[in-house]
């Protein structure tokens, strides 16, 4: 006697069939059915671009920003509408600051920007951050006003992004000694200590005369 599927219950008022019910085999689409050409054309060039713009992104020279490198120079838009240039602080130590009003590490280092550019202006810092974001600039300095930033605010471009290394991660800081290279740079949340040792490091770097090596303050052999 021919039993039912397992959890499967019978209809109420009737009785279970003794028959084993047999169900005919499914039968086989044609061969190509259900195959548009134009779909699987359209599907490949998508494909072919995505394999394309993988390989571009990946053979995308970027430059290895190391100590003694000079900072690459650039000129970008500020809040109040004025292009402002790098090598234009020559001779100021600067901390160049990548962040965006998403990032919460950025949220936390804001303030102490603010203390640390009041601290060491009169030293010779510049403090300079550029938004990466896709943040209008109102709302960007709507941001930065709520923060009591003292410092420049720059729109960011992809183009600058990549000329420190892409910017792979947020907030990203380089200190520039006074002669415009790379004294340092931090990638990621620090404390206000550490921040405030690559600070001092920046400022006793001597700006010298183009073409010259940089000289620190310490060595006592360039005239400031």
């Amino acid at each position: 006697m021919a039993t039912l599927p397992q959890n499967v219950e019978p209809a109420q008022g009737t009785e279970p069939s003794t028959e084993l019910q047999v169900a005919p085999p499914p039968s086989e689409p044609p061969r190509g059915a259900g195959r548009n050409p134009l779909a699987l054309v359209v599907v490949a060039v998508v494909a072919a671009g995505m394999l394309y713009f993988g390989l571009h992104m990946a053979q995308r020279p970027r430059p290895r920003l190391t100590q003694a490198t000079l900072a690459p120079d650039f000129t970008l838009e500020s809040l109040d509408g004025k292009s402002m240039r790098l090598s234009d602080l020559r001779g100021k130590a600067v901390l160049l600051n990548f962040w965006a009003t998403w990032c919460t590490p950025c949220k936390i280092e804001m303030p102490w920007f603010v203390d640390l550019q009041n601290q060491y202006g009169s030293k010779g810092l510049q403090i300079v951050g550029v938004a990466m974001d896709d943040a209008s600039k109102e709302d960007i300095a709507k941001f930065a006003k709520d923060m009591g930033v003292n410092y420049p605010i720059l729109i960011g471009k992809e183009a600058v992004g990549d000329q420190y290394g892409g910017v792979p991660a947020l907030p990203e800081t380089f200190f520039i000694g006074r002669d415009g290279k790379i004294v340092d740079k931090i990638m990621g949340l620090r404390g206000k200590s550490e921040i405030e040792q690559d600070i001092e490091k920046a400022l006793e770097t001597q700006r010298g005369a183009t073409g010259e090596p940089a000289v620190s303050a310490s060595a006592g052999t360039a005239p400031k």
